[in-house]
């Protein structure tokens, strides 16, 4: 795990946020790459809607934890982003940005599945860096310990935390090694996103990219 790269000031940049900056940008020249290609989009379009589901991605992954936990000064802290959440209200922004830009819905939801399928696959890779959304202890080889996760995999945090059955043998402090479930989600979005690009460039029918992606 990689708490930060480095700071400016007081200010400390982690790895996390680095890779959701890129997870955007990828994002955003896949979804152009797809809107010009179909003729459904041009950059303006493509950099609107990027826009519209970062901005309210974030937002409602923040308020969704705010709710959760019932303390709206969260949606001040760095940490704290519920998927659910950005994903309801990212649908919002995009659906009225679409709207306002009058794109045709399918060829623009075709082209932006891919986007998603990319970013998502880049942004994945923020979350093992910094140690989050992992998974159950494992003895394979390719097992990963977070000893300053989010939070550490320890014995009594998997228990405490995530209603793990450990052994009681083992004691609380001991750091254990956790399914790397975010490189596994990784490389099954890439794999996704590899055939669906394939596919859209076989130019099928409107929306089918995107079922056969989201699908």
């Amino acid at each position: 795990m990689i708490p930060e790269l480095f700071r400016v000031g007081s200010f400390a940049i982690s790895p996390f946020g680095v890779m959701m900056v890129l997870a955007f940008l990828s994002a955003y020249y896949q979804l152009r790459w797809g809107l010009l290609r179909s003729g459904a989009g041009t950059d303006d379009d493509a950099s609107s809607l990027v826009f519209a589901g970062g901005v309210g991605g974030i937002v409602g992954a923040k308020a969704y934890y705010a709710m959760l936990y019932g303390d709206w000064q969260l949606l001040f802290a760095r940490s704290g982003l519920v998927w659910y959440g950005g994903f309801v209200l990212a649908v919002v922004a995009i659906v009225w940005t679409v709207r306002r830009r009058s794109l045709a819905p399918w060829p623009t939801i075709d082209a932006a599945s891919l986007g998603l399928a990319l970013g998502y696959a880049v942004g994945r890779v923020g979350c093992f860096l910094v140690g989050d959304d992992y998974g159950v202890p494992t003895d394979l080889p390719w097992g990963v310990a977070f000893p300053h996760g989010l939070p550490e995999t320890t014995a009594g945090v998997l228990r405490d935390s995530f209603a793990v059955d450990i052994p009681a043998s083992i004691p609380d402090s001991q750091l254990m090694a956790v399914h790397p479930t975010q490189l596994y989600e990784t490389l099954a979005a890439l794999v996704i996103w590899g055939f669906g690009v394939a596919y859209f460039r076989r130019r099928p029918g409107i929306g089918r990219t995107s079922v056969w992606v989201i699908g």
